[in-house]
């Protein structure tokens, strides 16, 4: 069985261990030709609380680990993080 792995972007942080990420999928529209982006939302496991919103992470699929949540974070990619100097 192949590994599947996603890229997205993390929308939520609030919840202990869990953060929510949305995964853009672009396709081409059957009989329009138009691309058509979707949007899908996976809750993935994050042992560390480690994201912020905004970060760029990557993700793989997993055993399920409760009732909604079957991805693992992996790598964060982008810190998306604002820093303000003065």
């Amino acid at each position: 069985m192949a590994v599947k792995e996603k890229v997205g972007k993390v929308i939520s942080n609030k919840m202990n261990k869990t953060i929510i990420v949305a995964v853009e999928n672009r396709i081409s529209h059957l009989r329009y030709n138009k691309i058509v982006v979707k949007t899908k939302k996976y809750k993935v496991h994050d042992e560390n609380n480690d994201c912020n919103i905004g970060d760029i992470v990557k993700i793989i699929e997993t055993r399920p680990l409760s009732k909604t949540k079957r991805w693992k974070l992996i790598d964060k990619l982008n810190d998306n993080t604002i820093s303000i100097t003065t």
